[in-house]
């Protein structure tokens, strides 16, 4: 272990999953801190990181971000040096800074990449060609072709690549991947994923234009899906629908392409037996209720040839109930927030902080020679490769809405492709 360097980390984004930070104020989701930030800076605590860097757009958001963070964490926990690296630098405007930023770093240096859907393939390259690890958000990119690239790439330069796709962390849901296997063939998976209509309101700047809500949540349980049937069955066609008409009106008015919920159902064909087939369907909606009791409701079943499970992430047998919110449940083994009796940070354990120590780990350990990114491969993380099945259906979705047509997935080679 004395051969572990620490890590340099760039923070590309600055938003609500990076800082708990919005532009309109603090976040009122369940990450009202931030993610990525409070990892690494409680890593650097550990011993596990060294210099932070954070990219933005706007540098003119780095004065409030910075007030945020160090009333909401470093008047919070104990020992967090939240010093870090801005770009753009002063009042600047720079979709480019990025760039700025990369170009400072060494090959061996990683960032974290939670940016709008579009600008993922991008700066995910530009990173990887210097040499550079990137652990990008999901949707990895919104095109096959463009994650077939980042394999390509990520090989080629020798460097890891992982998705963070957190929920393969938690506990539950990589026990139900265990038990899934003594199932037999697959027959039925259905997901419900669901964000309430506020959301639309955070991301009223993208919804619709950029992305939908099948890449923004539907990829976190179509990812588990093809987890699980990992080795057991493989994908081979995607039929999409959608519903309409909430988002774009008022009070939300978001552009008219905007989709409210939509699912997609995939025809899916076993390995080992031609003759059994398996269906999945994935629904993702920003159009809930407001006052559910949950900032994402989550669930889905599962049904093999010999049995089936239930998993209900937003319900974790942990519910408070006020005069303000009335009833509300919480789920700590994803982000735990309170401190730890000596006022330090006390979430390690929580799988939002893992998907992210894990990354910090495989790059360090890569660069200290221990171990090659084709490893982690084999090991079952979400690296590049092996999260290009979740990629190749969301692409289908969309071409599915797109042109009102069912879209084939096929093995072309060592590649995924779609027809």
């Amino acid at each position: 272990m004395a051969n572990l360097q620490k890590l340099n980390v760039l923070m590309c984004g600055t938003g609500e999953y990076t800082t708990g930070w919005t532009g309109s104020g603090a976040s009122k989701s369940d990450k009202k801190i931030g993610v990525v930030g409070l990892t690494c800076f409680d890593l650097r605590r550990l011993g596990k990181v060294d210099k932070l860097g954070m990219v933005g757009v706007s540098g003119g958001k780095f004065p409030v971000i910075r007030q945020h963070l160090d009333e909401n964490i470093g008047g919070v926990y104990k020992d967090m040096d939240l010093t870090f690296d801005s770009y753009p630098e002063g009042d600047t405007v720079n979709p480019k800074a990025y760039r700025d930023a990369i170009d400072k770093m060494k090959a061996g240096d990683a960032i974290i990449v939670f940016t709008p859907d579009p600008t993922h393939f991008e700066i995910s390259m530009y990173a990887i060609e210097r040499g550079i690890h990137v652990l990008v958000t999901k949707p990895a990119v919104k095109l096959l072709e463009d994650h077939n690239t980042l394999i390509a790439a990520a090989k080629k330069h020798n460097v890891v690549c992982f998705v963070e796709h957190h929920k393969r962390f938690d506990p539950a849901y990589s026990d139900a991947r265990a038990k899934a296997k003594a199932l037999g063939e697959f027959n039925f998976f259905n997901a419900w994923m669901s964000q309430p209509k506020s959301q639309l309101e955070t991301f009223r700047a993208w919804a619709g234009k950029d992305s939908d809500i099948s890449y923004y949540l539907s990829s976190h349980h179509i990812d588990i899906c093809c987890w699980i049937l990992q080795d057991i069955a493989v994908p081979t066609r995607v039929v999409a629908s959608a519903a309409t008409g909430i988002a774009t009106s008022e009070p939300y008015n978001c552009v008219p392409e905007t989709e409210d919920t939509i699912t997609l159902m995939v025809d899916w064909q076993s390995i080992k037996s031609p003759a059994h087939k398996g269906t999945g369907v994935y629904t993702a909606s920003w159009t809930a209720p407001l006052k559910a009791g949950v900032h994402s409701a989550q669930h889905w079943y599962y049904m093999g040839e010999k049995g089936d499970m239930t998993l209900d992430q937003a319900h974790r047998g942990y519910d408070v109930t006020t005069d303000e919110n009335g009833k509300m449940w919480y789920n700590p083994f994803y982000m735990k927030y309170s401190p730890s009796e000596s006022g330090h940070f006390d979430g390690q354990r929580g799988y939002g902080y893992v998907s992210i120590e894990k990354f910090i780990d495989a790059a360090r350990s890569v660069n200290a020679g221990l171990t090659t990114p084709e490893d982690y491969d084999r090991h079952g993380l979400p690296t590049i490769l092996n999260t290009v099945l979740t990629t190749a259906i969301l692409n289908a979705g969309r071409i599915s809405l797109d042109e009102k047509r069912p879209v084939g997935i096929k093995k072309d080679g060592d590649s995924w492709a779609l027809e």
